[in-house]
């Protein structure tokens, strides 16, 4: 009998560091996605954490930080690349899709400097979210809202041309869930 509930131990104890390594494992590969606001160019950009020094966005006046999503570090079945384009011109920053748009449509809008900024799922999972691009067509600004968003307030202050994008996996500190 005690073998028995040894072994039943063993095998339990066995099992739980399994579940805990797959959650650190899931954990490394995560990171956090935020919205910031530009008070001096009055528009919005969507920043994986640590893409940018925080410092340095404060320092440039961002604020309004806001936890949107998670996305993956790295690539993986299902996944799609997300870059951020910046406008030099208009200092608009947009999140897209990798081939969302091409590359050369983007280029000829005035958007440069293509960068990596996270990987994010492609198929509705039971925690993810949808993320669409909403566009000011007044201001020639993007913003990145999940599906779980304000939508009206985006409607009501000009937002249009709401477009899927992708699916963010959504945690416990994300939108009180």
């Amino acid at each position: 009998m005690k073998k028995g509930i040894f072994g039943l131990v063993v095998l339990a104890s066995m099992f739980f560091m399994n579940i805990t390594e797959a959650f650190a494992q899931y954990d490394d590969d995560m990171v956090k996605v935020y919205r910031w606001y530009s008070s001096v160019d009055r528009n919005y950009v969507t920043l994986a954490e640590g893409e940018i020094q925080e410092g340095q966005l404060l320092q440039w006046k961002y604020k309004d930080k806001t936890l949107l999503f998670y996305g993956y570090k790295t690539p993986g079945p299902n996944r799609v690349a997300v870059y951020r384009w910046t406008n030099p011109v208009t200092k608009d920053q947009v999140s897209v899709a990798g081939d969302f748009i091409p590359d050369a449509d983007m280029m000829q809008q005035g958007y440069t400097l293509k960068s990596l900024q996270f990987y994010a799922p492609i198929r509705r999972d039971q925690n993810h979210v949808a993320v669409y691009n909403w566009y000011k067509p007044k201001a020639k600004d993007w913003v990145t809202v999940p599906e779980f968003g304000d939508t009206d307030k985006y409607i009501k202050k000009g937002w249009r041309h709401k477009t899927f994008q992708f699916y963010g996996v959504m945690r416990k500190d994300v939108a009180g869930r």
